[in-house]
């Protein structure tokens, strides 16, 4: 079954195991925030504990600790759920200031290697 609401096909999310009723939720939640008919609360804290988390962060230390390292790095964040941040400062020689300057979330959005 697929189902298209607003242009978008939702056939991925039924193969992934969602029911039709479930997404038709989702769409008629999302079309009230739209329209002003719901409020939501986005929860900063959460978001920047799952992005701090995320492995694809190394892609922008691989420049200056090397490929073979970042992937020591992000493996084990990951085998350990905890921030790669904290990861690299314990397996390389960066500081938390060269880390920050490195892992910025909204400077990586903008491109570039940053050595």
């Amino acid at each position: 079954e697929v189902i298209n609401a607003g242009g978008i096909s939702y056939e991925l999310v039924l193969a992934a195991g969602a029911d039709s009723e479930r997404i038709r939720f989702w769409y008629e939640g999302e079309e009230r925030i739209i329209a002003g008919e719901e409020e939501f609360t986005v929860n900063q804290d959460n978001i920047n504990r799952a992005l701090g988390r995320n492995p694809i962060l190394v892609t922008a230390l691989n420049p200056v600790i090397g490929y073979e390292l970042g992937a020591s790095v992000a493996k084990r964040a990951y085998k350990e759920g905890r921030p790669v941040k904290e990861v690299a400062r314990e397996m390389t020689d960066l500081t938390d200031e060269e880390l920050d300057r490195l892992l910025d979330p909204a400077e990586l959005t903008e491109g570039g290697i940053k050595h």
